[in-house]
């Protein structure tokens, strides 16, 4: 009984010990994924902006990134609002062939 349990008990330690490397050798790969998150709706806006910005430089610039990061992207209900207007005096099937296009663009 006493050998059964020496051997429990260095079998364990063995094994705890190889997965201890183990979790070390992945543990870079956790360190670099953390270090690079995926950007965030505000970081790609400014992506964006940037790359639209261009060759801009000084007032001119600083006024364009500001419209840029400023403009909100326009709801669906917006769309409607917009689209609705639009849409007086069409009737039938030039209304529904005008909506389709409004709402998708």
């Amino acid at each position: 009984m006493k050998n059964l349990m020496i051997v429990l008990t260095l079998s364990a330690a063995a094994l705890s010990g190889t997965a201890y490397a183990n979790s070390h050798k992945e543990a870079p790969d956790m360190a670099a994924a953390a270090s690079a998150p995926a950007m965030g709706k505000q970081q790609s806006k400014m992506a964006n902006c940037n790359t639209e910005a261009g060759d801009k430089k000084g007032d001119e610039r600083k006024t364009f990134m500001k419209s840029c990061l400023s403009t909100k992207k326009q709801t669906q209900q917006d769309k409607m609002k917009t689209c609705n207007a639009d849409a007086k005096g069409k009737k039938g099937d030039e209304r529904k062939v005008f909506m389709k296009s409004c709402l998708s663009a």
